[in-house]
């Protein structure tokens, strides 16, 4: 890398949650890229998605990248129960939920600690990444100036905590599970069917149909010589290793996400959508099975200063995190850049 990076634990100490329980000793994990401007104006947020950690993000980060380094300081926030920061796997008091409403709070707090940071010019996230994004500007409306909402949603849909849900009873299924997410040991076979239960909604049926995921396929490709061999080593392998209980623990937060639910909306999603002012790019994969067109579409009326520009591509979900893919990766990176300098 050819820029600075830095990286360090803010140490949040107890943290009051939404639900009235605390989490204790909090750590967050965090790096950031690029050089903060004497004016701090410069600041862009990006937040981990589901199961990630900062280094999977790091690959759009680039002067030739969506996120330009050489102009903006690019802060990564690790989320709760991802590992790095405060998680299950590294403590037997974690929370039964930790909200996204939570994450956020802390992360403004550590940025004004470390950075002296107030306003930020961008908050830019994929998936659980861009509920924190919706979260930010909804809780902080004087404090954002733009957001990108990179296939996310304001609250999460009924038909998207459907999935969620059977994930969680694939886990909790499992003779290792001890109740409330917890694990005797990792349950390997249940993780496997895990795996695979997500590689269904991840992708499209246009995705499948066109054989994308093998190699013989046009490229780009997801290159596995068969569909038993992709779903072992692209999806089995992808949550194998990660620990049961930090999986469990983000899936509830997912489930959870609400831009309206705490004491300053009340449960209305419309006002809180209302409430926000900073310029919201709402980008939807056209094929994604989670965060719909549609929902997105029924936001927009509601917000002040909004765009909406679907994804036009059949990778479903992963049209938002196309690291394999140049032609996805071109129309999100011209997209954010043209919002970027409005």
């Amino acid at each position: 890398m050819n820029w600075p990076t830095q990286q360090g634990i803010f140490q949040a100490g107890d943290v009051a949650l939404q639900s009235g329980a605390v989490l204790t000793d909090a750590r967050l994990s965090w790096k950031a890229h690029g050089t903060l401007s004497p004016a701090k104006d410069n600041v862009i947020v990006y937040p981990t998605s589901y199961g990630a950690q900062h280094p999977d993000l790091e690959w759009l980060i680039g002067p030739d990248g969506v996120l330009d380094p050489t102009r903006w300081f690019i802060v990564i926030p690790d989320m709760f129960g991802n590992g790095l920061s405060s998680s299950p796997m590294d403590r037997t008091d974690y929370p039964t939920l930790v909200t996204i409403h939570d994450n956020v709070q802390v992360q403004r707090r550590a940025l004004q600690a470390l950075f002296g940071i107030e306003r930020v010019a961008c908050v830019y996230g994929w998936s659980m990444g861009a509920l924190q994004a919706y979260h930010w500007a909804a809780l902080f409306p004087d404090a954002v100036d733009r957001i990108v909402v990179n296939c996310g949603v304001a609250r999460t849909a009924v038909h998207n905590q459907v999935f969620l849900r059977s994930l969680m009873a694939t886990l909790e299924a499992a003779p290792q599970h001890l109740g409330n997410g917890r694990f005797s040991a990792e349950p390997g076979p249940a993780k496997r069917a895990f795996g695979r239960i997500y590689a269904a909604w991840a992708l499209s049926q246009d995705f499948y149909r066109a054989g994308l995921h093998l190699a013989s396929a046009p490229p780009p490709n997801l290159g596995a010589p068969d569909l038993e061999t992709f779903l072992r080593t692209d999806w089995e392998a992808r949550f194998g290793g990660r620990p049961a209980a930090n999986l469990y623990a983000q899936l509830r937060t997912w489930d959870a996400a609400d831009i309206s639910a705490n004491d300053r909306y009340d449960g209305d999603l419309e006002r809180a959508l209302r409430a926000i002012r900073a310029r919201v790019l709402l980008m939807p994969g056209e094929t994604d099975l989670y965060f719909r067109v549609a929902d997105n579409a029924a936001e927009l009326p509601y917000l002040a200063q909004g765009a909406l520009r679907p994804i036009p591509s059949i990778w479903g979900h992963r049209a938002g995190n196309p690291s394999v893919n140049p032609a996805d990766a071109a129309f999100i990176k011209q997209a954010v850049r043209d919002w970027l300098d409005r």
